[in-house]
């Protein structure tokens, strides 16, 4: 296993080194980007958006998107990359899986071939509570590629606070698989926050398991966790 554990008692040195590590990334000259959403990147995207790097030669893909809700609704994850990060860091070329397309499943596998035409030189991940990276749910094969998926009851309720009813809360997304996030040169893993604690414990312990999808990480040859946990 190689897996560079970072621990930062100060989340904005660990932001800051986050920043860094994509400096770096640039500068060896990493064109494509695999990014991630979520309440965890919006300080990094912010320090991003801030800095004076230049992302305008580079391609992005992101992890995943809800089905059902167009790009313009305020919670697509469309609109928070626009918001976030693209308004101010335009790159080249950006890609979004399209969670309102007539045939989602058809969506999926032209992702997922997108995918496989590119190299991605870094992906972004964060973790969910129950170790899920993406949307792939504990369960999820490691020979999975990007797919539609059901959102289990967990990750709809953690999701919930960002809509106004748990109805509205979307129930499918579509995401990279399990061996899609594997195939990046290099893995950028920020978990912020106790309640990741069991997750990057299991991480740590390296116990390969399908039922704490984030232990595949274990089998990757190039992954740096940046995490504010004592462990």
């Amino acid at each position: 296993m190689t897996l560079n554990l970072e621990v930062w008692e100060d989340k904005d040195a660990l932001y800051s080194r986050a920043q860094e590590i994509f400096s770096t990334e640039l500068e060896n000259g990493a064109s494509t980007f695999g990014l991630a959403t979520g309440g965890t990147m919006i300080p990094l995207y912010e320090k991003l958006r801030n800095s004076s790097l230049d992302f305008s030669h580079c391609k992005s893909v992101n992890l995943d998107e809800y089905v059902g809700i167009p790009q313009g609704h305020p919670e697509s994850y469309y609109t928070f990359m626009q918001q976030q990060l693209f308004e101010a860091k335009p790159f080249k070329d950006t890609y979004i899986p399209n969670g309102v397309a007539e045939d989602v499943h058809a969506e999926a596998l032209k992702y997922e071939n997108l995918l496989k035409s590119l190299t991605v030189d870094m992906q972004l991940l964060g973790v969910g509570v129950n170790g899920h990276i993406g949307f792939n749910e504990p369960g999820t094969s490691f020979q999975s590629e990007t797919d539609v998926v059901e959102l289990t009851v967990s990750t709809r309720s953690a999701n919930a606070r960002f809509f106004d009813t748990m109805d509205e809360v979307p129930k499918q997304a579509i995401t990279m698989g399990i061996a899609s996030i594997m195939r990046a040169k290099c893995i950028l893993l920020i978990a912020v926050g106790e309640e990741k604690r069991a997750a990057i414990e299991a991480l740590l312990k390296g116990d390969v398991t399908e039922d704490i999808p984030v232990t595949r990480l274990c089998n990757h040859p190039n992954v740096i966790v940046l995490t504010d946990l004592t462990i």
